[in-house]
Order: structure tokens, then sequence, then C-alpha cells
């Protein structure tokens, strides 16, 4: 007898002895026998003491491989003769230990063995009760298809999302939407199924089962829910599915969206009947477009041309690479020529689209140069400072937010965090003014007429305030999370989003330069600050207190930096760097525009980031902003002043 042999012969006895234990009544004695040997037995030429055994076991491993086994998915590594279970992903396989329950690296099928079992052992693994999908037993519902969704395997994990479709329950497609998307948990406090959306730093949590919020835990605190890219394929259609039997009109168009390319023969049949019954322009478009992407393979010519004359108008990616695909598929020339048309026709829509993009990108970086800059143009054009702090001035705006944003969170209900950022801005503003105003009053006062000297002080204050900051909040990045009502976003034409933050902003940076308009125009202060910006000792000798309008003025433009500094927050995270970010792209603003005009400022911020959004895709960021100085360096030296030079004596002086 062979060394291998003897162990296989071995190996086999100690098994069926414990199987025989097992049937006595002696637990106790074969739990001593670790259960990797066991799971290892089922690779050997006579598997069913191993099967006895794993079946009589209270063991979750064992249960898994036992239905891995059952179901064919049950595999011998062939490089190191480990048992794995492994489930087909595309052309690989994702492995799982069946000894210890990890998920390894990916795997190709030459790389496994598949095992095999006789009648006997499918009988044994029969009566085991291998078979039986999870929440089979009893009556289908939504909360154990939910937890279904956390099975062991990816296996159990499909039946689980084929339960959920079947309900037809229009809760389960904000679930599998959560599902595919990695926000699906299980809160490791009690084994919840729970949707997780990011607060700051923390993670807002929902019942999956009810969709009731479930309160705000730390992302320690939850686990989430993996699948691999053949379930993602299969939510996708069911959420397609699903989507199209709810009462909600964008749920529909959302469900009609997701079908696309990726309709069953079975789905098309519904989605057909959903087409035939839906009312709304909008989302029977969207399905039209479905029903064509479907039909362009069809094996009738008439349909086939009839489906690449609705795709024609699409500005949808997969749509593109649909018909670039079937160009080279189609076999008639002239549905070849008209997939080809309709395939220019939709890079050309996409072109369109990827102009509107660039542009509405450029007017959102516009306004925000402009909230970080025009606060920057007033003190510079009234006071001629060149202050290198004004970059730390947003960045306390920003912080302001964290702080307001703190206090909502953990003393006012839940319901009034959606109105954090309207008491943000007033904070803001008065945060980074009243340092303003401190810094006018303790440092630049003392300064005037000596530009080198303030720049130097303004820059080593700009350093003490970001050491202040990092002491106090510490280094790592702050993440300001947006109000419901600025999430997300809407699509004006398809491919092209909109998001509410950027719009939000867009809007608030018209309003604040609205604001500042009529206080220069319409108000006693504003004439203060325009007669001491164009002649100083002329306003002084007219009796207006030049000394009290700097004060003033530094205050505003360093309040209106802690607003823009709030705007911020709502697009990125907040750090003790944030100013330093924007500090440069002030100055250019600042000297493009003209010192201290606001129109100046308004054109030089839009021009700034309208050009350099359309150049980016070209010549990349950091390429498009070397040219973007290069250019302006060039114009200052046509037009020293800008675009909008200061008149008056003291300007022409």
């Amino acid at each position: 007898m062979s060394p291998l042999q003897l162990r296989t012969y071995l190996r086999t006895m100690v098994i069926a002895l414990v199987a025989i234990l097992f049937m006595l009544g002696l637990p106790t004695l074969a739990a001593a026998l670790d259960i990797k040997d066991l799971i290892a037995g089922l690779a050997e030429q006579d598997p069913n003491p191993a099967i006895e055994a794993l079946a009589a076991a209270d063991n979750p491993k064992a249960k898994a491989a036992l239905q891995a086994l059952a179901a064919g998915n049950l595999y011998r590594r062939l490089a190191d003769g480990a048992v794995i279970i492994g489930e087909k992903d595309g052309e690989m396989y994702v492995v799982t230990n069946a000894t210890t329950g990890d998920i390894e690296d990916m795997a190709k099928e030459a790389e496994l063995e598949v095992i095999v079992v006789d009648a006997a052992a499918k009988a044994l693994l029969a009566g085991a009760g291998t078979g039986t999908p999870i929440g089979d037993s009893g009556p289908p519902d939504f909360a154990s298809a939910v937890k279904a969704l956390n099975a062991d395997s990816f296996a159990e994990k499909g039946k689980a999302i084929e339960r959920l479709t079947a309900l037809a329950d229009s809760r389960a497609v904000r679930v599998l939407e959560a599902l595919t998307e990695g926000r699906l948990f299980i809160r490791k406090s009690d084994g919840t199924t729970v949707i997780g959306d990011r607060s700051g730093n923390d993670v807002r949590l929902t019942l999956a089962t009810t969709l009731e919020p479930a309160g705000i835990v730390a992302p320690a605190e939850v686990e989430p829910v993996v699948i691999n890219n053949n379930l993602r394929n299969n939510i996708r259609e069911a959420v397609g599915r699903l989507g199209l039997l709810v009462a909600d009109a964008s749920q529909r168009r959302h469900a009609a969206d997701a079908l696309i390319g990726a309709a069953t023969p079975e789905t098309i049949g519904l989605l057909r009947d959903a087409f035939a019954k839906e009312t709304d322009a909008g989302v029977k478009s969207v399905m039209a477009l479905a029903l064509a992407a479907a039909a362009v393979v069809d094996g009738d010519k008439a349909a086939r041309l009839a489906a690449v004359a609705v795709l024609s108008g699409s500005t949808d990616l997969r749509v593109r690479s649909l018909l670039q695909s079937r160009a080279a598929a189609e076999s008639d020339l002239e549905v070849k020529a008209a997939v080809v048309a309709a395939f220019n026709s939709v890079q050309r829509n996409l072109v369109f689209i990827g102009y509107a993009a660039n542009l509405f990108q450029g007017i959102s970086l516009g306004s925000v140069l402009l909230l970080a800059a025009i606060g920057l143009s007033i003190t510079f054009g009234v006071m001629g400072v060149i202050n290198m702090a004004h970059g730390e001035m947003i960045m306390l705006g920003a912080y302001s937010a964290f702080v307001v944003q703190q206090i909502f969170r953990s003393v006012l209900p839940a319901a009034m965090f959606d109105y954090y950022l309207l008491f943000a801005v007033p904070v803001g503003f008065l945060a980074a003014g009243a340092v303003g105003v401190a810094l006018e009053r303790g440092v630049i006062r003392f300064l005037y007429s000596r530009p080198l000297e303030t720049l130097l002080a303004t820059w080593g204050i700009s350093l003490v305030l970001q050491q202040a900051v990092r002491s106090v909040f510490g280094a790592p990045n702050k993440e300001v999370a947006n109000p419901s009502w600025m999430t997300g976003g809407f699509e004006p034409i398809g491919g092209f989003t909109v998001t509410w933050n950027r719009l939000v902003i867009i809007v608030f940076c018209f309003i604040v330069l609205g604001a500042l308009a009529l206080l220069q125009r319409r108000t006693p202060f504003g004439l203060h600050m325009r007669a001491v910006a164009q002649n100083r000792e002329m306003a002084s000798v007219m009796g207006i207190a030049a000394t009290r309008v700097d004060a003033l003025t530094f205050g505003l433009g360093s309040g209106i930096a802690g607003v823009a500094g709030v705007a911020l927050s709502q697009i990125g995270n907040v750090s003790p760097n944030l100013g330093t970010i924007y500090i440069v792209d002030s100055f250019m603003v600042v000297v493009f525009g003209g010192v201290g005009n606001l129109m100046g400022t308004f054109i030089g911020a839009m021009t700034l980031g309208i050009v350099n959004k359309f150049l980016e895709p070209y010549a990349g960021a950091v390429l498009g902003k070397i040219a973007i100085l290069v250019a302006i360096i060039l114009f200052i030296q046509k037009r020293p002043r800008g675009l909008f030079a200061l008149k008056g004596r003291a300007a022409e002086a």
C-alpha cells in the first residue's frame, strides 16, 4: 500500500469513526476533530462518511460546504489541494476557502477541479437538506427576503434577489439599489439589515425592511453586504422589472433607464405592457429607448431599422456602445448604413452634451472663484493691502459650517438637520469678519503704505491661523454633509447631470454679488467705501472716518470670504489647507478683472472658470492652469489695471 493510499485509508477510518460516534449520541468526542479534516474529506474517493459527519455537525462552515457540494460549486484547487467554494463571476471564479470561510483571490477555471459525487452521496446530501434555499420555509415575505440577501454564498444571495423581485414590492427597488451601490449593511450590534448613507464622517441608517430611520452610527459599527458582478447585472434587471410597476413616475423612468441594453426576453414583454399604459411623456420616451435597444438585434429587418431610428436621437453612452458593436455584427448593408449613421448622430449629440457639461462646470468653478475673490477685491481695492491671510478667512468660514453642523447633529432633533446651513452662513460671516476686524486693528493699520511688510505679516498670520485650527480640530479633513435639499441632481438632457449643490452655490454667488452691489450703491457705508477707494485724502477732508471705513471694509471682505468657505464646504472636504487652494486663483481673478471693481471681478472669475474647464480635456488640469496663468501675465502687460480699472484722481495718479 502506497503512502497516499495509507493516508486516505486512515482518514476514511477516522471520519467513519466520527460518524459512528455521532449516531451513538456521543458528539462531544467527535467535536474534538477539526472541521478542516471533515471538509477535506469531501474531496476523497469516498466522501460519504465526511458528508454524514458534516451533516450532523452544528457548524455554519459545514453547512456552506455541503450546500456548495450539492450545487456543484465545491472545488479542489490544483495549486495546493485546498477545498474551496467557487462561484463564477464573468470569466473568473470567486474563491471562498471552505474551511475558514474567507474570500480569497479570484481563480481561473483551469486552476480548479470540481468535486463530483456519485448517486449515494447525492442521496446523503438531499437527506441533509442542503437543497433548501435560504428563507424558503414558510410563506414568502419582504422582511425574510431582505434578510436572506446576507446569505453565505453568492448563489444563495441570487435566490434571495429572485424572491425579493417576485414579491413585486416597490420597497425592494430602494433595497436592491442600495445593494448594488454598496450601501446595504449589516448592523453588527444586532444583525439588522440596514441602508447606510454618508452623513459627514458617520453613516445615517435606514431599516431595509421598513425604510424607517434608524439613527447615525460610526462606519465601524456596520458591515457591508458583498456581491459580485453577476449579481449586479441581475439586480439591474430586477430593478427595471420592479420599477415599472410603481406609481412614482421618477422611479418608473429610472427603472426603464436601467433596462437600456440589459432587458431579458421576459422583461421585454413587461416593458411593452408598461409602455402601452404609460401616460408620462418623459417616462414613455425612456421606455421607447429601452425597447429600441432590445429590438436592434431583432430578426426582422424592418424592426431593426425602426429601432435604429429611435436610437439615433439618444445621448446615452450605452447606446453608443450598442450601436458600435452592432455596426460590426450587422450583415445587411442597408441596416449597417443606418446603424453607422445613427452612431455618428449619437456621437454628435454626445459632443454637444460635453460642451454643455463643460459650460456648467465652468460657471460652477467661476462662481466658486468669485466667492473666494470678491472679498479680496474689496479689501485690495479700498485699502491697497495684499492680504495673504484671505485664504484662511475662507477656511474659518468652512470650519464654522462644520461646528454648526455638529451642534445641530448633537443637540437638535434630526428633522432640523436640513436647516443647519441657513444658520451656518451668518455664523461663518460673523466669525471670519470678527477675525478680519481684529487683524486690521491689531496689525495691518500699523503697516499702511508698506506693502512688502504687510504681505509678510499677513502671510505669517495665515500660518498661525492654520496651526490654530490644527490644534483645535486636528489635521485630518472634516466632511460637512449636504442637506437633503442639496443632495443629488437632475438630468436636463440625457447624459448631462446638474447637481443641486453646485446649482445652489451658483445661485448663492449671484445673491452675494447682488447684495454687495446694493451695499455699495445704495447705503452710506457703500458711498464712504467708494470715496475712500477713489481718493482717501479727499474723503478724509470731507469728514469721512477713513480708519473706521478701513476696519469695516476689511471685516466685510473677510466676512464674505467666510461665507465663501461655508459654500465650499458643500462641495469638498474641510481642512486647514483649504485657503491655500484658492488664494492664488483669487489674486488672479482680482488682477485680471480690475482691483476694487465688482463687475470686473465677476467677469474675471467666470472667464477663468469657463476657460479652465474647456482647456482641461485637452491640456489636463495642471497644464490648463499654467496656460491661464501665462495668458493673464501677457494680458497684464497690455492692461496693468485689469479689465475694469478704477476711476478717479488717485487711480489716475
